[in-house]
């Protein structure tokens, strides 16, 4: 946290959210016991996301993403239930994605026909979501796609947190690491 402060020390709406998410989240606080925390944070459509993601992980390397707290400055928020929805939606997107979602090929073809063989984030997979909008008087921007982008550096950064392994390949399920 405290490297990306200093990064991002001339990006006051960077700094605004990093702080946001991570106080929400307890940063500077222990996590639970058997817990981990990692965060990230993202600029698109003019909006600014931080994301604090918290796993634990279970016997044989199972993963869970437990907790994301979500800090997002999207300008005047116009309508808060939308913008909520729009990040927790964006949040569920990024993890099926970056945990387990992939086509694979046979010859050339597309394996995957429907959704009963194309894993994706299934409800009870879903973490508890928290998000914080930051007041604001600049003009609107958009909500639809900026949740996405920092949940799997954010995930990422807690699995590096638990076991001291980078993850760089997508999704997570092909580094040996599932989910529980």
């Amino acid at each position: 946290m405290e490297f990306r402060l200093a990064l991002l020390k001339d990006h006051p709406r960077h700094v605004g959210v990093l702080k946001l998410a991570a106080e929400k989240a307890g940063w500077g606080t222990p996590a639970a016991q058997g817990r981990f925390r990692g965060v990230a944070a993202a600029e698109s459509f003019g909006t600014y996301v931080a994301q604090v993601a918290e796993i634990s992980v279970a016997e044989g390397g199972h993963i869970k993403v437990e907790r994301v707290v979500c800090a997002v400055d999207c300008g005047t928020a116009i309508n808060p239930d939308q913008i909520r929805a729009q990040m927790e939606g964006g949040i569920g997107f990024g993890l099926g994605a970056i945990l387990k979602s992939q086509l694979t090929l046979t010859n050339g073809a597309v394996d995957q026909g429907n959704f009963d063989s194309y894993d994706v984030l299934r409800i009870n997979e879903m973490p508890q979501v928290e998000v914080h909008i930051v007041p604001s008087q600049e003009p609107p921007t958009g909500v639809g796609e900026p949740g996405v982008p920092p949940i799997g550096p954010a995930v990422a950064n807690a699995v590096y947190a638990a076991t001291k392994k980078r993850i760089r390949v997508l999704p997570f399920a092909r580094n040996n690491l599932t989910t529980a």
